[in-house]
């Protein structure tokens, strides 16, 4: 429980800050025009008309509301700078180490209480630029107000839509320029606390997709581990069958192609044997094997001395003419046609 209470503080601190990264780069990137009003002794104010932007000539502030021409269009999705009298504040100088000027802020807002009536949550405060006093010690101006007088004027903004609205100091005998002590982002701007509640819901939702993908992939893994261990079980029984084939004597698919083989006339060794056994003097032009019968046709000197020179090679028995011998003036011998039975040779060695 501690361990995840941790872990949120993290994940929030981390969201917190690139939060207030983004909404800061925005406002570098899209700076909105800013409209100052300056308060005057009565308590109305006057819009700083030194921009390009034409302003009425004041701006009543009566019972909490601002009233005056074309307001809203001047206002909406601008800064607008609300300079208060410095009456509204208290002012207390404050003098710090010159190593404190980074951490100013901070160190204003632990000691809020002592320099002011009001605790850190009651009160809004700023503080003026440092300035040297002495060779290691600064000097700065702070002023504070309550939060409930910040926040009636920004309510009486509100109803304008102007991107914020800060509150700020107006010059006074302790300071020479005005102090911001309070700004606030409108409803529908880029606000740093709303996008990091969006950067958690992001993050939680990528933790859930990521948790789920990782389920996704492990089932996966494991279905397709259980695929191939199938795989491999029936390779393994196909290769057991074959080699019990193997081994089944002559009766196996391996046996059977042996003994084709070499039951099979080769027809290397049949064309071998009839170039030993036939004379100079016969050429053969025609040759058919199929299986184990044998036919000849060519020319020769004398056809019938081939039919025992044949039978005398043990490769061939039963040869006989299967068409007539003739002779034709343009050929040099006679034309024969011989078959014979083929009785194969070439057998396995032991």
């Amino acid at each position: 429980m501690k361990f995840g209470h941790t872990l949120g503080e993290i994940v929030s601190a981390w969201t917190g800050t690139v939060a207030g990264a983004i909404v800061a780069g925005f406002d570098r990137l899209v700076s909105p025009r800013v409209l100052r009003l300056i308060e005057d002794d009565r308590g109305n104010f006057t819009i700083d008309a030194t921009g390009s932007v034409a302003a009425p000539a004041a701006v009543d502030y009566v019972d909490g509301r601002l009233s005056g021409a074309d307001l809203a269009p001047r206002f909406r999705g601008s800064r607008v700078e609300l300079v208060l009298q410095p009456r509204r504040f208290l002012f207390r100088p404050l003098e710090l180490p010159a190593r404190a000027a980074d951490f100013l802020d901070g160190i204003v807002r632990a000691q809020i209480d002592r320099l002011t009536p009001w605790s850190a949550t009651d009160a809004v405060f700023g503080c003026s630029p440092p300035i040297p006093s002495a060779p290691d010690s600064i000097t700065t101006v702070v002023a504070a107000t309550t939060r409930k007088v910040a926040m009636s004027y920004v309510e009486a903004m509100s109803d304008f839509h102007p991107a914020s609205v800060a509150i700020c100091a107006g010059a006074g005998e302790h300071h020479l320029e005005r102090i911001k002590v309070f700004e606030q982002k409108a409803r529908g701007h880029l606000d740093a606390d709303r996008l990091g509640r969006g950067l958690r819901v992001g993050l939680g939702l990528a933790a859930i997709a990521a948790v789920a993908s990782a389920g996704v992939a492990a089932f996966m893994s494991d279905r397709l581990d259980a695929q191939q261990d199938e795989l491999a079980r029936k390779i393994s029984q196909r290769r057991a069958i074959i080699r019990a084939s193997s081994d089944g004597g002559t009766r196996s698919p391996a046996a059977a192609l042996e003994q084709r083989k070499f039951a099979a006339p080769a027809s290397v060794l049949v064309l071998d044997t009839l170039s030993q056994v036939l004379p100079d003097h016969t050429y053969v032009t025609e040759l058919h094997l199929a299986g184990s019968k044998l036919q000849i046709a060519g020319i020769t000197r004398d056809a019938p001395s081939l039919i025992p020179l044949i039978e005398q090679s043990a490769h061939f028995t039963r040869a006989t003419f299967y068409a007539p011998t003739t002779r034709s003036p343009s050929d040099p011998g006679e034309r024969f046609h011989i078959e014979a039975r083929i009785e194969p040779k070439n057998a396995a060695q032991p």
